[in-house]
């Protein structure tokens, strides 16, 4: 039959040639020719420019760096500048002045012979320190000085404080004073004879050594006390034609040498600071940390690898001495060198202030390193001709391929619309000939195969609607069983509450059941027998009678035993009162939970930390547990007090337990109430029991964790998710095992109404 013919694969010759292959043939040839022709001219573009490009860059970074840091220093000159008028301007101002009441009322002789300031209420944090050494007489002359000194200091010395370590006014007679709040009591702890007049911070400024009288920067020093690497700018002022004092800064250098060693901003580098003397002050590879002297170029003699270099093991001295004697050798106005020798370029710019040299070396293999950027030329070059290949391509494709495939589109258009009588051509000799043809048996399969599809729709349809009902069911049974697991974790909690106060209760208890057992009833039965008998002559039996005579002072006794005993059982009994109230506040605040929103009261935090204390007091004293308290005094604050109670009452307890491998003796816990912000409270318990290892504290707030056998993990969990709907947070934090743990409350600070 005609039809049957119709479905039957078309034989078909090999095609002559591959659509495919073709047109490779034809592109391949002219892409090979146009990417050859830019890479070979990226590759001379960039031979040309990369060394000029990279040492240019190289100058502009070297000269910005050095801007930047010599920032600070010039900020200390300028300062200088300003502190030396505004002291010559006190000095003039007191010479019209009596300065005894006021220097007596600061400053005081103390029995080493020195004048220092008045020990009592002394603030070095707050106030310049003074120190007048034995043997200086402090006439009117010199104490109008050191009170002008004293009035610069206290005036300028913080606002400085930002940038500089400290500030100080020596006078030459030995005087100094400086604001140092790095060093609050220095000038209480100077040995009574030091003089400081042979430092090279002091006789840098003398006329023989600064005739110019200008400011000065000393060499590079370790801090005596500080331990640090720094640098002094000192500035002389002279008056009526003499050196009368000498203003001071110190500046640490840990952050210059930091930035120093920074090489983000041009990788592949390093950068080292040199003075013109050969002190090295900075060099990625300078162990200054432990040092106590600096390393200079010029007169070092230790090997590469001498352990007690202060160098590492990568940096050859004679490498350095190199760079040393090139960057003297720099012209005017020039930045950039190249060190044939070590294969390296080398950037110098001067830093204004301190006169030091800023260096940055290139490798010489980074500039030739970068030339393997040509990659990148060629892949843009390439991608350029790619595109002009791609419109060739374009041009070829649609006449060869896209208008067929125009064809197979319009008959897919016809197939999706139920039409499955196409018709296309199988005329040609290549793929898409072929195509056509298995296309064309395509269409008679699908059609076949969409009528058996509908029929399975139906069918489909019906068991999804039957899947949609269970899974309702599903979800339905499952929200309710979410709840019922919600009500036994509400349950769970309030058993945990209960439980620590009840132990309390039962502790209470015990103690009150001694206390009974210890009153002394028993002497007072054969008391009573005893004057019974001697009934009839009782006066006479309490006069004369050597028992008879104990009676009275025994009943006094006895009385005064009994009212010892009345008011500890007393108290037991109180206590036992407010821990069952409280035992009734957690099962009310738990039934809140699922009812009401949280009760707002005025609570004391102070007096509520205490009653959480008092709570566990057996408890602790059972478990030798001492406690320290460091309550800030605040003023009322409106939050939930018994939600409040609650969580502390667990956390002490925790940490109880928590120190319990501790020896007796050596437990301690640690209460802190205070403010962390402005707008917030920090309620602190510290134990230095057992500790938290790293990978547990992020489940120590988990449902049902715990570490201890008799344990429940409900407490924690409990308190955690209270303080969050308090609106505040609960954290954990631990040193490690071994090292104690601190859980840390923080609520909002809101004042109680009247407080604020």
């Amino acid at each position: 039959m005609a039809g049957d013919r119709d479905m039957q694969p078309v034989s078909s010759p090999r095609p002559r040639a591959s659509l495919a292959s073709s047109t490779l043939l034809k592109m391949g040839g002219r892409i090979a020719v146009v990417i050859a022709l830019t890479t070979i001219f990226s590759y001379f573009h960039i031979l040309r420019s990369i060394r000029a490009e990279t040492l240019s860059h190289l100058e502009q970074h070297v000269l910005e760096r050095s801007e930047r840091e010599q920032a600070l220093f010039l900020l200390g000159e300028d300062n200088h500048a300003f502190l030396k008028k505004t002291l010559e301007a006190r000095i003039q101002a007191w010479r019209k002045e009596d300065p005894d009441a006021r220097f007596d009322s600061l400053f005081a002789r103390l029995p080493d012979g020195t004048i220092r300031n008045h020990p009592e209420g002394f603030d070095g944090t707050l106030v310049p320190g003074v120190f007048i050494p034995r043997g200086v007489t402090a006439d009117t002359d010199l104490r109008r000085r050191v009170l002008a000194a004293y009035d610069v200091a206290s005036q300028y010395g913080p606002a400085f404080h930002s940038r500089f370590t400290d500030t100080y006014i020596m006078l030459t007679e030995g005087v100094m004073v400086g604001y140092a709040p790095e060093m609050p009591t220095v000038s209480q702890k100077i040995a009574p004879d030091y003089r400081f007049t042979t430092a090279e911070y002091f006789t840098i400024a003398l006329p023989a050594n600064n005739p110019r009288r200008q400011a000065s920067w000393t060499g590079v020093y370790q801090g005596a006390i500080s331990k640090t690497w720094m640098a002094s700018v000192i500035s002389p002022l002279d008056m009526d034609g003499r050196h009368i004092a000498t203003i001071g800064h110190d500046v640490t250098l840990t952050e210059l040498i930091e930035r120093t060693h920074n090489t983000h901003y041009l990788p592949g580098t390093y950068n080292m600071l040199i003075r013109d003397d050969g002190q090295l002050i900075a060099h990625p590879e300078l162990k200054v940390g432990g040092a106590s002297s600096s390393y200079n170029i010029l007169s070092a003699s230790e090997q590469p690898g001498d352990p007690s270099s202060p160098l590492g093991s990568g940096v050859r001295p004679e490498h350095l001495r190199r760079i040393f004697e090139r960057m003297k050798e720099l012209e005017p106005g020039q930045v950039v060198l190249e060190l044939p020798e070590d294969d390296e370029y080398i950037a110098v710019a001067r830093l204004k202030g301190p006169g030091w040299n800023y260096i940055t070396v290139m490798p010489r293999s980074l500039v030739s390193s970068t030339a393997l950027g040509a990659a990148r030329y060629v892949l843009l070059f390439g991608m350029a001709s790619l595109l002009l290949e791609l419109a060739i391509m374009y041009w070829v494709l649609k006449q060869q391929i896209s208008r067929p495939l125009l064809a197979f589109t319009q008959a897919t258009d016809r197939v999706a619309t139920g039409d499955f009588q196409v018709g296309l051509d199988t005329s040609r000799n290549d793929e898409l000939g072929r195509l056509a043809s298995a296309f064309r048996l395509m269409a008679g399969e699908v059609q076949h195969r969409e009528e058996a599809l509908r029929q399975a729709n139906e069918g489909l349809e019906l068991r999804v609607e039957e899947r949609t009902r269970e899974l309702k069911e599903t979800h339905r049974k499952l929200v309710e069983t979410a709840r019922e697991a919600g009500r036994a974790e509400i349950a769970t909690s309030v058993l945990h509450n209960v439980g620590n106060v009840l132990n309390t209760v039962h502790t209470s208890t015990l103690l009150a059941q001694e206390r009974v057992g210890a009153l002394k009833l028993d002497h007072m039965g054969r008391l009573v027998a005893m004057l019974e008998e001697h009934q009839g002559d009782l006066a006479t039996f309490l006069t004369q009678d050597v028992r008879g005579q104990h009676v009275l002072p025994f009943l006094k006794e006895l009385g005064l035993h009994l009212q010892d005993q009345r008011q500890e059982l007393r108290s037991l009994l109180a206590d036992a009162s407010r821990y069952t109230d409280h035992i009734n506040t957690i099962i009310k605040l738990q039934q809140r939970y699922a009812k009401a929103t949280p009760m707002q009261e005025a609570v004391d935090l102070a007096e509520l930390v205490k009653d959480a204390l008092r709570i566990n007091e057996a408890a602790l004293g059972r478990h030798a547990v001492s406690v320290e308290q460091h309550l800030t005094g605040l003023p009322p604050v409106m939050t939930d007090k018994h939600r409040l109670l609650t969580i502390l009452v667990n956390l002490i307890s925790n940490a109880k337990y928590a120190m319990d491998a501790n020896p007796k003796g050596e437990r301690c816990l640690t209460m802190r109430l205070d403010h962390s912000e402005a707008d917030h409270i920090r309620l602190e318990v510290r134990d230095n029991g057992v500790g938290i290892s790293p990978e547990l504290l992020t489940r120590i707030f988990q449902y049902g964790f715990t570490t201890r056998e008799e344990g429940h993990g409900f407490g924690l969990h409990s308190s955690a998710l209270a303080a969050q709907e308090m609106g505040g947070s609960l954290t954990a934090h631990s040193e490690g095992p071994g090292r104690g743990a601190t859980f840390i409350l923080e609520l909002p600070y809101q004042p109680a109404l009247g407080t604020q």
